[in-house]
């Protein structure tokens, strides 16, 4: 009874903050999903020799090719962040995030360290969202003719979404026997479960924005770096990354998980 009342306290309270920030929450999502997009375009642009000189003594592919590369991330990062924020193309934007986080993987040898490919995947779970987002609700191939809601790309889109977004809090699990890791492990294991299946979707997503925000605060703490350390940009690209799985869970938190969940199931119980 005590645990039912506090469930329905906690949604209460995730209810009415929904009320108050709705108009903000999609924009402020967006924004965090793209920051880590934003902030490696920029890298991209002061760091440009260093970045073309490790892909040159890395794949032995030439001062060209070399350059293209880091020209294509840096154009094709800035301008995905562009079209994203001002609503224009938004489709084709994801599209070519997703090519970036593809061609980053295989340059920087992300795909052989499961830590790193596991964020990417979450990174793209999140565009994943945002492509779902994006796609209009009333359009339809045939004018006046009923959708399939249930059966509709957006929603396995947002499946899709949600459970790769559950992939970034797999790699915050800690194996070891203190009484607060376990904790730590049972809370988030419980919470990314909840957002993966779609059951109480929302509560269990802002938990987790909390959570992972407080994390990423405490432990990504870049500014406390000198900035030529080369611990500062390590810490500061795992901030931003974390920062666009956040935008990603506010995506969850403002749209809800959408037709593949039991929240939707429920409905019909």
């Amino acid at each position: 009874m005590v645990r039912s009342d506090l469930m329905s306290t906690a949604e209460d309270v995730a209810d009415q903050f929904l009320r108050v920030t709705k108009q903000y929450l999609p924009h402020l999502a967006r924004l965090c999903l793209i920051s880590t997009f934003l902030e490696d375009g920029i890298r991209m642009w002061f760091q440009w020799y260093e970045q073309r000189d490790y892909i040159e003594a890395t794949w032995n592919c030439g001062y060209f090719l070399a350059t293209c590369f880091v020209l294509l991330n840096l154009l094709g990062q800035l301008g995905g962040c562009v079209l994203i924020l001002s609503r224009n193309f938004v489709q084709y934007a994801c599209f070519g995030l997703f090519g970036i986080i593809a061609l980053q993987t295989v340059a920087y040898s992300i795909l052989w360290d499961l830590k790193f490919l596991m964020r990417n995947l979450a990174l793209g779970g999140g565009l994943l969202l945002l492509l779902a987002e994006s796609r209009s609700e009333g359009k339809s191939m045939f004018a006046g003719v009923p959708s399939m809601g249930e059966s509709s790309p957006k929603q396995y889109m947002q499946l899709g979404g949600r459970v790769l977004l559950v992939l970034m809090f797999m790699t915050l699990l800690h194996f070891d026997t203190s009484f607060f890791s376990i904790l730590q492990n049972m809370v988030g294991t419980a919470l990314i479960i909840l957002v993966a299946v779609g059951f109480k979707t929302k509560l269990a997503a802002l938990t987790l924005v909390v959570w992972l925000f407080a994390i990423n605060v405490y432990f990504n703490a870049f500014w406390m770096v000198p900035a030529y350390k080369p611990m500062h940009d390590f810490l500061k690209y795992d901030f931003f990354q974390t920062m666009s799985v956040i935008g990603g869970l506010l995506l969850v938190v403002a749209l809800g998980p959408g037709g593949v969940s039991m929240d939707e199931k429920k409905k019909e119980w």
